[in-house]
């Protein structure tokens, strides 16, 4: 049994515990059922709920939710309409979501699928650095698709403003 503070009360019956909970006007909680005895701890339980749903939704705001885009290209696009799509393409890499890039073939096309892999990797090429290849070129029925997901180098570059910052700091204290 623990206090609210967080002092060691020592193995109880329960009757007591419930009794020192009520006279401190807070709720006993049971933390580790399984254990032997079990351990409870004194708290006002919906503070304590309160904290835990406000912890939870400070994880959910830190965490990144990753779509993923489609950009859609034909196998004999001209100059034009592929580098709009790159850029297109780059603009969601750059937001951070994945992209899924498809060749869609009609007809006759599809006897041809060297040209779609073509087109994927001057989408790659041109891509370049900017991302790292989830899946490479895949037919999947009339479709050849490939992911490209954006690279993760924009937190070290983060750490490295961090530490000139710090630096620079230090360096206006001497």
């Amino acid at each position: 049994m623990t206090s609210a503070t967080g002092e060691q009360l020592g193995i109880m019956p329960t009757r007591e515990a419930l009794r020192m909970a009520e006279e401190q006007h807070l709720d006993l909680v049971e933390v580790a059922p399984k254990a032997k005895p079990p351990v409870c701890r004194i708290m006002d339980f919906g503070k304590y709920r309160y904290e835990q749903q406000k912890r939870e939704k400070e994880a959910k705001k830190k965490q990144k939710v990753i779509n993923i885009k489609e950009v859609k290209l034909r196998p004999n696009i001209e100059q034009h309409d592929f580098d709009v799509k790159l850029k297109n393409a780059l603009r969601f890499v750059e937001e951070g979501n994945k992209v899924k890039v498809t060749i869609m073939f009609r007809g006759r096309e599809l006897s041809h699928p060297e040209l779609g892999k073509e087109v994927l990797s001057r989408v790659a090429a041109a891509l370049g650095d900017a991302v790292s290849i989830e899946r490479n070129a895949k037919l999947e029925g009339k479709n050849m698709t490939m992911i490209v997901a954006p690279k993760v180098q924009k937190s070290s570059k983060k750490k490295s403003q961090k530490t000139q910052t710090k630096g620079g700091n230090s360096n206006a204290e001497n």
